[in-house]
């Protein structure tokens, strides 16, 4: 059982190694973006779509209060 134990934290070790390589000549992605002026267009589109949830909820929300309040009767 160690040794399982000891082979999967060795293996997620080398996982965060791997995925902390980064290239140092090659902007990050939100700069790359922020630069050609699309970060708007990605930030605008994200509202869009939390928006779109809470109008959403707050819907369904009373559509529950109606039915609460029908069943009480």
């Amino acid at each position: 059982m160690k040794k399982l134990i000891s082979l999967i934290t060795l293996l997620f070790t080398a996982m965060t190694l791997f995925a902390q390589d980064t290239t140092a000549n090659e902007p990050e992605m939100a700069d790359k973006l922020y630069a050609d002026g699309r970060i708007y267009v990605v930030v605008a589109v994200v509202a869009t779509i939390f928006t779109g949830i809470i109008v959403y909820l707050i819907n369904l929300d009373s559509k529950i209060s109606k039915l609460e309040k029908q069943l009480k009767k």
